[in-house]
This record gives C-alpha cells, sequence and structure tokens, in this order.
C-alpha cells in the first residue's frame, strides 16, 4: 500500500512552546482518507493519545492542530503521531512515516530546560591549526634541536613554510613550522572577505607538541604561539567585528612534562615534586597510578598522555568547580572565549575508564554556563553522540556521526576507517535522519557539521581531487541541517593525506587574485546564501526526492523556503520535485546562485541537472 503523505517540521512555524504545554502543527495530502490523527506522548511514563483537529487546507495540503502536556518529571519530551485510517494506521515520527509505532529514539524530542546558545546555528566557523596558518613573528618560532619532545625522544625540528611534514609515526608531532597567533590575527580581513564569522583553534596552550593535544600549562599560551596579552587583543578585535571564537580544551589528559606529572624531574626547587617516580607526591592521586609503582594509565594507552584522575577532588576544582577554574577563567575577561570544544570529552571520567563520565560533562557544561550563560559547550566525537546531546551535557558535537560520515560514504565511498563504503541517496538520507532525529530539535541546529579537520583526510584528497564532487559535498554543508565549520585551506583547494599530511601550511600564494581558485568564490557565495537566509540557519527540514545518486530536500520556515538538488552521478538527470508537499502551488524558483529560474506548475517542477552539479532554489511568487 502507497505510504501517505505526512510531514511534522520542528520549527516555530510547527511547534510553539508554552508554560506547560506544546502546540504542535502537521499536515497531511487533503485527499488522503483519515478518520482520526493523535498525538502520542508519555507524560507520566505511559501512553497518553490526544485528538487534533482538522484545520485550513491549503492547495493540497491538510493542516492538523494539536496540544501535549509538557514532561515535568523529565526534562525532553518526546511525541509521535498516530494516524488512523480505516482499518490502517500509520505513523509520523522524525524518520519518516511507518506503519507501526516507532521507538523512542525516532519520535520528536523537545528539551525545555537546556537549549544551546541561538547564536550558534547562524555563525560560519572555520578551524585553523595554529602552527600551518600563517606565520608572522619567525622570532618566536620554535628552532631545530632545541628540545626533545619527551616520550619519542625526537628533537624538534624547525621546517620551512610549505615544506612536507614527516609521518606522524617518526618525528611528526615534532616538526614546527611557525604560525602563531599573530599571523591568526592579521589574517581576520582575509577570513571576514569569505564570509567567516567564527574561529575555532586547535590548542593554542602551552605544550610541547606542534598539535599541543599535550598540555603543559592551562592557564598561558605557548609563547611560541604568542602572549596571554596577544590573545586578549586578538579576541577583542574578533568581538568588535562581531565574530565568535572557540577554544581547544585538553582535559582528559596532560603531557608527561607537565608539573603535576613531571616524569623527567624537571620542577625547580619551589615546586612540588611531580607524581612521576615519587609515590608521595601532592599530585600522585592526579593521575591513575598502580600502587606505589611508575606504571600508570596513559589515553587511549598512549604513554606520553598520562590521564587525569577526575574522582579526585582536587583535579575537579583545578579543571572547573573553583572559582577559577581553567574553564571558568577563559571565559573571563581580559580574555572572554565564546565557546569550548572539549577534546574526547566521552573518555573522561573516575579511574581507568570514564566511569561516571555523564556527570563531570555535566559539570563542564554548567562551570562554563555558570560564567557566560551563552557558551557553546561543544564535544569531539567520532561516532554516535546522542546520549550527550540531549540537551543537559553537550551543545553539539564535530558531528562525525550524523553528517560527515554518510556524506563520505555517499561522496567518496570510504568509512572512517577509509574502507570502502557505497551508499546511495536513499541510505544517505536515512543515515542522515536516525543519526538527526535522536536529538531535540535546537541541538540538531547547533551541531558542529565539518566535511574534514585535523584528524581526517582532507575532503579534496578523499575525493581524488575532483573539485565538482567536492563543490557538491560544500553545497551539503551550508544547506543542510546544522553549523557549517569549514578545516583551513578548503577555499584553496589545500590537499593532504592522513594525519599529518592533511596539516600542510597554507599556501598563502593561492590567494592572490589571479590564482585564486574556482573553490574560493564559490565558497564566498554558498557562506553569503546561508547567512542571508533563515532557512537555512534554523528552517525544517523536508526531503523531496532521493534516488540512485540525486536527491533534493527543502529548509522552510513560516516566510522562506530554499531547496538544495544535487545530482552526484556523471549524468545529467531530471529531478520532478513535489514542491505542493511545501505548500507552493506556482510561481516560480529562483537560483540563488545564478539566478535561473523555473516555472512551477499545479504544484510541480521539473529540473534537470548536469552530472555533478547542485543547485539551491529559493520560490517567489
Amino acid at each position: 500500500m502507497k505510504t501517505p503523505f505526512l510531514y511534522h517540521g520542528q520549527d516555530s512555524a510547527w511547534l510553539t512552546p508554552t508554560d506547560n504545554t506544546l502546540n504542535v502543527t502537521m499536515v497531511s495530502d487533503v485527499d488522503t482518507l483519515i478518520s482520526a490523527i493523535f498525538i502520542r506522548c508519555e507524560p507520566d511514563n505511559e501512553e497518553l493519545l490526544i485528538d487534533m483537529e482538522r484545520g485550513r487546507t491549503q492547495g493540497r495540503l491538510q493542516y492538523w492542530h494539536g496540544k501535549l502536556p509538557i514532561n515535568s518529571d523529565k526534562d525532553t519530551t518526546f511525541y509521535t503521531f498516530k494516524v488512523m485510517q480505516n482499518s490502517r494506521q500509520w505513523w509520523l515520527h522524525g524518520c519518516g512515516v511507518s506503519p507501526r509505532v516507532p521507538g523512542k529514539e525516532k519520535h520528536f524530542k523537545f528539551n525545555n530546560q537546556h537549549q544551546p546558545p541561538a547564536w550558534v546555528k547562524e555563525q560560519i566557523f572555520y578551524q585553523v591549526f595554529p602552527d600551518r596558518f600563517s606565520n608572522a613573528n619567525p622570532s618566536i618560532s620554535v628552532q631545530s634541536n632545541e628540545y626533545c619532545l619527551r616520550g619519542t625522544e625526537k628533537p624538534t625540528i624547525a621546517k620551512a613554510w610549505g615544506e612536507s611534514a614527516s609521518n606522524h609515526d617518526s618525528s611528526g608531532p615534532s616538526e614546527f613550522f611557525g604560525g602563531d597567533l599573530q599571523g591568526i590575527h592579521n589574517k581576520i580581513d582575509y577570513l571576514q572577505e569569505l564570509g567567516v564569522t567564527a574561529l575555532y583553534l586547535n590548542p593554542i596552550f602551552t605544550a610541547p607538541s606542534n598539535h599541543k593535544y599535550d598540555t603543559t600549562d592551562y592557564l598561558n599560551i605557548d609563547p611560541h604561539l604568542g602572549t596571554n596579552e596577544q590573545f586578549a587583543n586578538m579576541v577583542a578585535d574578533l568581538h568588535q567585528r562581531n565574530m565568535k571564537i572557540m577554544l581547544d580544551a585538553v582535559y582528559n589528559h596532560t603531557s608527561v612534562d607537565h608539573p603535576w606529572f613531571d616524569m623527567y624531574q624537571r620542577n625547580t626547587a619551589d615546586q612540588a615534586v611531580g607524581a612521576y617516580d615519587h609515590p608521595n607526591s601532592t599530585y600522585r592521586q592526579y593521575y591513575q597510578f598502580a600502587d606505589n609503582s611508575n606504571e600508570y594509565v596513559g589515553w587511549n594507552g598512549i604513554s606520553t598522555l598520562p590521564k587525569l584522575n577526575f574522582s579526585n577532588p582536587e583535579v575537579q576544582d583545578y579543571i572547573y568547580a573553583g572559582d577559577d577554574a581553567v574553564i571558568k577563567h577563559w571565559l573571563k575577561p581580559p580574555y572572554n572565549i565564546d565557546a569550548w570544544r572539549f577534546d574526547v570529552i566521552h573518555m573522561l571520567g573516575e579511574g581507568k575508564g570514564a566511569h561516571n563520565n555523564a556527570h563531570f560533562v555535566k559539570s563542564f557544561r554548567n562551570a562554563a554556563k555558570s560564567v557566560n550563560p551563552d557558551c557553546y559547550v561543544l564535544g569531539e566525537h567520532f561516532f554516535e553522540a546522542s546520549n550527550w546531546l540531549q540537551g543537559d551535557q553537550e551543545d553539539g558535537a564535530m558531528n562525525y556521526y550524523g553528517f560527515a560520515h554518510p556524506l563520505r560514504a555517499f561522496f567518496a565511498q570510504k568509512d572512517i576507517a577509509y574502507h570502502a563504503c557505497q551508499i546511495d541517496a536513499e541510505e544517505l538520507v536515512e543515515w542522515l535522519n536516525e543519526a538527526r532525529t535522536k536529538l531535540p530539535w535546537l541541538n540538531q541546529l547547533s551541531q558542529l557539521n565539518q566535511l574534514d579537520s585535523h584528524d581526517t583526510m582532507r575532503f579534496l584528497t578523499m575525493v581524488d581531487n575532483n573539485t565538482e564532487t567536492m563543490h557538491l559535498a560544500l553545497m551539503m554543508l551550508f544547506a543542510y541541517v546544522g553549523t557549517p565549520c569549514v578545516y583551513y585551506g578548503t577555499e584553496v583547494e589545500l590537499q593532504g593525506g592522513q594525519d599529518p599530511d592533511n596539516r600542510r601550511c597554507f599556501p598563502w600564494e593561492r590567494t592572490e587574485q589571479e590564482q585564486k581558485p574556482q573553490t574560493f568564490s564559490y565558497l564566498q557565495q554558498l557562506i553569503a546564501v546561508r547567512k542571508s537566509s533563515t532557512a537555512l540557519q534554523s528552517g525544517s527540514v523536508q526531503w523531496l526526492l532521493a534516488e540512485n545518486q540525486h536527491f533534493a530536500f527543502a529548509r522552510t520556515t513560516e516566510t522562506e523556503h530554499v531547496i538544495c538538488l544535487i545530482n552526484n552521478s556523471e549524468s545529467a538527470k531530471t529531478l520532478h520535485l513535489p514542491v505542493w508537499q511545501l505548500g507552493i502551488e506556482s510561481g516560480s524558483l529562483r537560483d540563488l546562485l545564478t539566478d535561473d529560474e523555473w516555472h512551477i506548475s499545479e504544484g510541480s517542477v521539473s529540473i534537470t541537472l548536469a552530472g555533478k552539479e547542485g543547485i539551491l532554489l529559493t520560490a517567489s511568487e
């Protein structure tokens, strides 16, 4: 039997909270025979079915309205729709329509207590790996043989800008190219020209490696990058330009050179002895040692990254609980950062593993929000993170599982391990829906979507340097639900394999007007469209078709419709769009990048896309 058209969006046109209730709207095809529609919810952990009332009709759409109680016993209210059709029933949920009641993970979700900052969904983030972005002050750069990277005994190597990085397992982390804070600050005009509104910096605190995920001092900028004063001035400039900044926090582990650990006995006479080789050290319980031996737990089995023990109140106090805790310190003047990205946040906890992890993630959130209620709390998760994204822990996650992984499979035919993984458009939509639906709507909008990052192969390299495919993926980045983040150099078609090749120096010569690649202007256009469109920032998503290597979806608000069409095949394809499902029966669709137009006839329109073509359309009367 044919599945009927049923739809419920989650922006304010479809969902309006009051003090104790949620007012919800859904639509059906006016020609679909429906005897009753119920909202199903569980206000007291028991099913409640609430009758919906028939509302207005608009073209082929029949609107339905109802109210359900907001849960008082828990933060999140779950709901779905039961549609009766004579002897048959259908269920409308976050993943679509099915003939039986869905599991709770597919229900629509609304968190009434914990919501992400409203500013996040409006941003265009840009990720910078500081050592590889721009060198403005060579006098502070790391010199060759300046020191050894402890635990590896690899001496530092100063390399010329643009030279190749060595293999990660050889001397990769000890190679430096000299990028610094002043270099980043000097390029803010460039970033604004591109359209960037928010910076995400990989770690900048004192640490021996180039990646700086091995902190030795949480309260000071690494002197090879700059000073605390320089950083404060840069943030002040960003804020004056109405831009935001997010820093990378590494609180799961430290370096073996951190004074608390001090494996190589470098503490001075006025410092307490470190934990390593000193069972009676003040800091012994900051880490996880086995009895009186020097055997300790390293993050992910890596001996150079000793794991902190969050069962210790002194660790808690220093990182998040105390008045001067590190999390709070950088949110306060003179720094006033806007967001924290928490590295491997899912792995920290008490003892050897992640015991009591949820408690500590909530505590991190509460600490940050106590200083700045609008602080964006972002977690790093390479896989599904829905447990952390129900509202009370993280505002968003680096959305590998719900965005980067499925797009990689669809466009590059690879999974996260770079194994062969080929999916079609229908499977892509199923994956995207499943990942998104597990989260409350506002957390969906605050997911940080990226095609690539400092931890993955660059997307252009993944698709064998095919810029047409890259452009299709970039269109998805700016059209889909979630906040877009561009990895530095994407705009000038910077390539790179796996770490550390994905951290190449920025090729500034490519930004000269005569050398700018096409991707620069294309990305500029996408950013401009995203920044001007409320629908792309916060509108509901509705799939219009998905088949083989092509698909179309709409982002909509009460006043705006934007439609994204993508053809990932090599040959031309005509897509027939049922725009009546959006309440559009006539008028035209205009290409937001080229101004081409297509006429709508009786609620539908046919558009032919060339091979490897994507377009963004807006509806007009």
